[in-house]
């Protein structure tokens, strides 16, 4: 599985440890993912995606799954998502 969120894309970066004696070795920087049930107001059932921390704040600051899957342009997101985000505003529409 890989290590990247669904929604935003964020991924694992690579980077240096640097010791006292300016030693440089490889090192690895994983996003905080977890894997968070998040509710659909207008669709009126649950979705399981495994998302990073930062990415769930940007959710409940755009007011919720419906909101942030409103405001990111659908090729940006994975297909399974555009098929939930079309079915969201198809709902909203109705």
């Amino acid at each position: 599985m890989a290590r990247r969120c669904v929604l935003s894309g964020k991924g694992v970066m690579t980077g240096n440890n640097v010791s006292h004696a300016n030693n440089r070795t490889k090192r690895r920087f994983l996003p905080n993912l977890q894997y968070r049930r998040l509710y659909s107001e207008v669709l009126g059932e649950t979705v399981t995606l495994r998302i990073a921390t930062s990415t769930l704040r940007t959710i409940e600051k755009r007011g919720g799954l419906d909101g942030y899957l409103r405001s990111v342009a659908e090729a940006e997101l994975p297909a399974e998502l555009v098929r939930l985000k079309r079915r969201i505003e198809a709902r909203a529409r109705a």
